[in-house]
């Protein structure tokens, strides 16, 4: 683990003279195994984690790869300021937010964070460092934007930030019986709203199929900007048995959810941290699913058969038994991401956490593979643990364009999975 920036690369050279890969990592976020490197290295960032300059003219921050979402938050929001784009968590670091693209509920009017970067210095596993802009003619740029870090370890990125003039969000909260009234209702929220989200029913069935709650926001336009991380509300004070989670108990908790949320639809003012990021009010909220975990599985379908698709998946998701206890629907943009293996694109994603069953959810999982390759989508690796190889090259035909980029001296689990031959 780096304490300084200057001593990152001697440690990268350590390792290639003893001939093993490396990985540099954060917090660790990450579902799947794109944060793993079984047999080499993994490089800790998360003491570099300093905040370099932030210039409110400019609008422009920058910090070391270290530095965690929160961190920024609590420095730029008192002064009227907000990270362009932010994930469903605020422990996340800059590095591992750059290497993955992440995206937001505001994708359609933002994009994803690669489009905010305006540079960004990349240590190579030779010693060589090499600072990059959008412009960067050789492709590393857009290479390492999304490149799940395997074109090398990002030692510091400048950002551009957006103004706010408060720390409140105003939203409306609106039921919806069925996909297709989901989908007219992102549809009427592009222009009026920054921010949509929904959360989807996914153990209904018949003519509840495709039932949900959407949300929509848009930043207060006055109020305080505070920002300031609390403790967390609730805990999960343990492992709960495998058997808890079950489609009995997921129906219940869904229909109670369903109702109670429906009955209190309506406009609201809640705060930036309820809104952004519900999950981390909950402690070790990981541990609902259990000693054998969890596999989330998101993926995206293009519009021209985002409906159709979609409805095929919960379907699927419904009759198999095996339903997801947080699930979330959304709409993405046309903005076009910068990064070569970027997930995001223009379409609907669906995120699902799945108990970990064994074979059974696997294999549940894979028919939900060829409804996505056959809608021409494909599958999130910042969340993926499991994605077949033939799948990867499918949805990422950017490949080949991206392999000449890959640091040599760089490996991780998820690269040696979707690459076996």
């Amino acid at each position: 683990m780096p304490l300084w920036r200057d001593e990152t690369t001697g440690l990268v050279s350590s390792q290639a003279r003893l001939g093993r890969p490396l990985l540099a990592t954060g917090f660790r976020r990450s579902y799947g195994d794109s944060c793993l490197n079984t047999g080499g290295a993994l490089l800790d960032m998360t003491s570099l984690a300093r905040i370099m300059a932030f210039d409110p003219s400019t609008r422009l921050l920058r910090a070391e790869a270290g530095a965690s979402f929160d961190l920024m938050l609590q420095l730029i929001v008192p002064r009227g300021f907000f990270l362009p784009v932010v994930p469903g968590t605020r422990f996340v670091t800059l590095g591992g937010a750059i290497a993955n693209d992440v995206h937001g509920k505001n994708h359609h009017r933002n994009g994803t964070l690669g489009r905010w970067v305006k540079r960004l210095m990349l240590l190579r596993s030779d010693g060589q460092e090499i600072e990059l802009t959008p412009d960067d003619p050789t492709g590393l740029f857009q290479a390492t934007i999304g490149g799940l870090g395997l074109t090398g370890i990002i030692l510091w990125a400048e950002i551009e930030t957006i103004p706010i003039a408060s720390s409140l969000i105003e939203v409306e909260t609106i039921p919806f019986e069925g996909i297709g009234e989901f989908f007219r209702l992102a549809k009427d929220s592009e222009t009026g709203y920054e921010h949509n989200v929904a959360w989807i029913d996914c153990v209904a069935g018949g003519k509840n199929l495709g039932r949900g709650i959407f949300t929509r926001g848009n930043h207060a336009p006055s109020g305080p900007r505070d920002v300031t991380a609390r403790a967390p509300k609730a805990s999960v004070p343990c492992k709960l048995p495998g058997y808890v989670l079950n489609q009995h108990t997921m129906g219940a908790f869904n229909s109670l959810y369903f109702n109670v949320r429906k009955h209190r639809a309506g406009p609201d003012t809640v705060s930036m941290l309820s809104f952004f990021h519900p999950l981390d009010g909950v402690g070790h909220w990981n541990r609902i699913y259990g000693p054998r975990g969890m596999y989330q599985y998101q993926s995206i379908i293009p519009p021209a058969s985002q409906e159709e698709a979609t409805c095929e998946m919960l379907k699927t998701i419904s009759a198999s038994g095996q339903a997801s206890f947080l699930a979330v629907l959304k709409t993405l943009g046309r903005l076009p991401s910068p990064g070569l293996l970027s997930f995001p694109r223009e379409g609907t994603t669906l995120a699902l956490d799945f108990p970990n069953r064994g074979e059974t959810t696997l294999r549940l999982m894979a028919r939900l593979d060829e409804i996505v390759l056959k809608a021409g989508g494909r599958l999130y690796p910042a969340k993926d643990g499991r994605m077949p190889a033939r799948m990867f090259k499918a949805g990422y035909p950017d490949w080949d364009r991206f392999a000449p980029h890959i640091d040599p001296g760089v490996r991780s689990d998820f690269l040696a999975r979707v690459t076996a031959t």
